[in-house]
């Protein structure tokens, strides 16, 4: 019998504890709330030079704009279908600043040293190299919204070269890696590399089928583990194709019962300090019930 989660004490989870940037978001997915609610809670994080910062991210504390911050903001634009926002092409001006020689954004500057972060959280280098995190998630919900703006030629290029080039991955690039080929224009070339890609995450065993048979890569906290769910959010992702169906119904029936008994939902990598732990259960919680909803898991 499939699970169903309490709508109820989400809603009242939600409510009580998520900031108000996720209960707008939360309203508008749920109970037809209105985007401009949730433009007016995203505008405050957005910062004088067009970056985002002021945690927007949660566990990055600081004022600073972050390239991070920056793919946070356009996925809530993305969900509320506002990808031509004029915060955007703003965001965008301050990324074409600060990307690296090879085309790529990092997922943070130096300045993330000027603050409260989490441990996993830092940039040794002057000029760090642009990585796939987070410039294949930005990338990709551009291109699906079919945004014009020149940062996004250099930045295509070089997602492609640098999925092509994936020998050896971890769990969070291959979910950027299937933002971008989720929309990529060039659907040939997008499903042969989703499909590589899943090759290589079985081959590297970076996926919870059977939590015995996982492997947890070093620096992550016990049972900091991805499931079909993380990399197939819905059945349209590319990924939904590297699962059987009952590997994904398992995989549904298992965050249906996840949901804790305050009504949210927990993530699984490292709890460092009690603010970012409610902030990002509020996160999750909306990121739970959407993929449930998108595999017909809610009630009516």
């Amino acid at each position: 019998m499939s699970r169903t989660p309490d709508l109820a004490a989400a809603d009242a989870f939600v409510w009580r504890t998520a900031r108000l940037l996720e209960r707008h978001r939360y309203a508008y997915l749920f109970h037809g709330g209105s985007p401009e609610a949730v433009l007016a809670a995203l505008r405050p994080y957005q910062n004088p030079d067009g970056g985002f910062g002021n945690a927007l991210e949660p566990d990055a504390r600081g004022a600073a704009s972050q390239p991070a911050h920056v793919h946070f903001a356009l996925q809530v634009l993305d969900e509320i279908g506002r990808l031509h926002d004029p915060m955007v092409p703003r965001a965008l001006d301050y990324l074409a600043a600060v990307t690296a020689a090879d085309g790529g954004v990092p997922m943070a500057l130096r300045t993330i040293r000027q603050a409260p972060r989490a441990p996993w959280w830092d940039a040794e280098e002057e000029a760090p190299p642009g990585g796939l995190l987070p410039t294949a998630g930005i990338a990709g919900l551009l291109l699906a919204h079919g945004v014009d703006h020149p940062w996004l030629d250099g930045a295509t290029a070089f997602c492609w070269r640098e999925i092509a080039a994936l020998t050896h991955t971890h769990p969070y690039e291959v979910d950027f890696c299937l933002a971008f080929l989720d929309r990529a224009p060039d659907r040939g070339r997008a499903e042969r590399e989703a499909e590589r890609l899943g090759r290589l995450v079985r081959a590297q065993r970076l996926v919870a089928l059977d939590r015995d048979a996982v492997d947890v890569p070093p620096g992550y906290a016990p049972g900091e583990v991805h499931t079909p769910l993380d990399y197939a959010p819905t059945p349209a992702s590319l990924a939904r194709r590297w699962f059987s169906d009952a590997e994904i119904e398992r995989s549904l029936d298992a965050l249906a019962a996840a949901q804790g008994e305050d009504g949210g939902w927990h993530f699984n990598w490292r709890d460092w300090n009690p603010a970012t732990t409610l902030e990002w259960r509020g996160c999750v919680t909306l990121r739970a019930l959407t993929t449930l909803r998108a595999y017909g898991r809610l009630p009516a």
